[in-house]
């Protein structure tokens, strides 16, 4: 699966998904795109997963049209994150496009 990480998700989290091809929107020189730029870049681009901690995104975007599918992490905090790995992995293998997760992270 390729997967784009939005700002605020922690890049170490890309360790935990080694089955994956996963980049950051940074690093595709996507930071300065607002969420209906950057989803739409996304799916342009072929990519299978959008993971973001942007809990508003489901009430600012039409997200059923779309093909990508959406994980939202709630917290950007690596350690929390960290604790609850396999929720996220689980997240990830059930994920399909036009399907949003939403991992509510203690």
């Amino acid at each position: 699966m390729r997967i784009v990480f939005d700002q605020g998700t922690p890049v170490p989290l890309r360790h935990c998904l080694v089955d994956h091809f996963v980049v950051t929107a940074f690093e595709q020189g996507w930071s300065t795109l607002r969420n209906g730029e950057l989803l739409a870049a996304v799916e342009r681009e072929g990519f299978d997963l959008l993971i973001t901690t942007d809990r508003r995104l489901k009430h600012q975007q039409n997200l059923g049209a779309r093909a990508i599918g959406i994980i939202v992490l709630s917290t950007t905090s690596w350690p929390r994150i960290r604790a609850v790995e396999h929720m996220v992995v689980a997240a990830v293998q059930n994920v399909a496009p036009a399907r949003l997760i939403e991992i509510d992270i203690p």
